[in-house]
């Protein structure tokens, strides 16, 4: 029979919730933020679009102050477990309010949104909203709390991909987006249905007691673990899910692709390590013998097809926010490198590299977005002699796509000297990892150059001169990205500081 819990159990319930909430403030502060933001588009009146981008700045800079209080909390669970503190959701609490920040900067200097929409008010409070997704999925400890932090971010996202209504292109990307979209999650939520019911528990510590003190059918935990993998694998665009990627990145809004492509992808990695690292087991003879694989040997065969295939895909692409999709499924490929190496090297390198790929291609779809006010085109052909009319922007791009092949003396090349540095620290099998991504690296020198070949190498075919300059405000911001990611090209250490400090996760220990 039911029984109610008695007075002490609900005073020990909302005391534990209290203590709770007093960890929870960053993301308390962004609701309030969304909140205020759709306050202001309602009952501001004229030209409100660049008091909403100000309040939107604002309002995520100042969560940079409460995330920096975090830092001197204690590590622990809260909610009774569903949602952990610790120094990896710490980073990337940092990581994804800065991405916000950067969206909104972007958004503001592209010029379709003038002619597309008259209100900017839910844009913001949508990216807003996607930041609280984003900060969540990194700090779930729970499989509900995965489902329901995935679904904030992905609704979101659905939304801001449409939203240019009166555009062919975004609204059909969009309903890619949302068809897979609702495809992946459905897969997900079975594979951690077949979790429960192999455990009986839904928190990922618990999860991995469970399985490791009554062992676990591995047939069920394959299958499991593949379905769990298709939910992951979606958010960070890797190959075999990677369908929606090429066409929704070119039909959304170039700002909201750049955010799906840098912090929704980073997301997806959180998750994905918090939750394979402390929930899945990665071996074990009963596991090994039977079936042959774990999740590693999953995600390395999901490396080497997304870096093989995103490179080599990309050499076709005639549309530079297209070409720039495939170099995203290619770089999730990257980015596994680091995570199989499972060790707190390895975890240190995928941070590192995030934080690369943060610049670098943020840099690149701003410097995309300036040349598509001027030429109104994102056709590589039109991008012929553009390095003469728009000497500035003509740089940083450049810049930019070296970086992304991962030459020096960029933060690219950092990025990918500490991946592949992991891995040669962990036998033969890792060195041909580090081969196959040094090749395909390679492979992408070709077509990312084609990018300043046209600009600097070839005429344009129009002789029209009109002024090219996109203005002082974007040429300073061009500079600044360009800038920083040459500096922590050769003075990266604060950051791989940084980021050894985000790769301890709460209940596991690295070796």
């Amino acid at each position: 029979m039911f029984e109610l819990p008695s007075g002490a159990e609900i005073q020990s319930i909302i005391a534990s919730l209290k203590l709770s909430v007093e960890f929870f403030i960053p993301e308390i502060y962004l609701s309030l933020l969304f909140m205020l933001l759709i306050v202001v588009d309602l009952v501001a009146k004229g030209k409100k679009n660049n008091l909403l981008s100000i309040t939107t700045l604002l309002g995520l800079a100042g969560s940079i102050y409460f995330i920096f209080r975090q830092q001197t909390m204690p590590a622990g669970e809260l909610f009774f477990g569903m949602y952990v503190l610790d120094e990896f959701a710490i980073f990337f609490k940092y990581f994804f309010v800065l991405s916000g920040i950067l969206a909104v900067i972007i958004t503001m200097a592209d010029e379709q949104f003038e002619s597309e929409v008259k209100s900017m008010g839910e844009y913001y409070a949508l990216v807003v909203a996607m930041v609280i997704g984003m900060i969540m999925m990194a700090s779930s400890a729970d499989m509900m709390m995965i489902f329901l932090s995935m679904e904030l971010v992905s609704f979101t996202a659905f939304i801001l991909t449409g939203y240019f209504k009166r555009n062919p292109r975004s609204s059909e990307a969009a309903l890619k987006y949302l068809v897979y979209g609702g495809v992946s999650s459905g897969l997900m939520v079975y594979g951690f249905s077949l979790i429960y019911g192999l455990t009986a528990e839904t928190n990922l510590i618990n999860i991995s007691s469970a399985l490791s003190q009554h062992g676990y059918d591995p047939v069920v935990l394959i299958l499991a673990t593949l379905l769990v993998l298709a939910g992951f694998g979606y958010k960070i665009g890797a190959v075999p899910f990677h369908f929606w990627a090429p066409d929704v990145y070119e039909g959304a809004p170039t700002p909201v692709t750049a955010y799906l492509s840098v912090a929704s992808k980073a997301a997806g990695f959180a998750l994905l390590m918090r939750f394979f690292y402390i929930a899945v087991p990665h071996g074990g003879p009963v596991y090994e013998d039977i079936i042959g694989i774990n999740w590693v040997s999953l995600l390395i065969l999901i490396s080497i097809a997304s870096m093989i295939y995103g490179n080599v895909v990309a050499l076709w692409q005639k549309n530079v926010k297209r070409l720039l999709a495939y170099s995203s499924i290619a770089h999730a490929g990257y980015i596994l490198l680091g995570i199989i190496v499972m060790d707190a090297f390895g975890t240190q390198a995928t941070l590192l590299y995030l934080l690369s790929y943060f610049l670098m291609n943020f840099g690149a779809f701003y410097v995309v977005i300036l040349i598509a006010n001027k030429t109104g085109s994102e056709n590589l052909e039109d991008y012929r002699g553009l390095g003469k009319k728009m000497p500035l922007a003509g740089a940083a791009l450049t810049v930019f796509l070296i970086s992304l092949v991962g030459l020096p003396p960029t933060f690219g090349f950092i990025g990918k000297l500490m991946i592949f540095s992991a891995l040669l620290t962990k036998g033969s099998l890792y060195l041909w990892l580090a081969l196959i991504g040094i090749m395909t690296s390679v492979i992408s020198l070709y077509y990312y150059m084609l990018i300043p070949l046209n600009m600097y190498l070839r005429e344009s075919p129009s002789s029209e001169q009109k002024n090219m300059n996109p203005g002082l405000l974007p040429n300073i911001i061009m500079a600044a990205l360009m800038f920083l990611t040459l500096y922590f090209g050769l003075f990266f250490q604060p950051l791989a500081d940084f980021a050894k400090y985000g790769s301890t996760l709460f209940g596991l220990k690295l070796p």
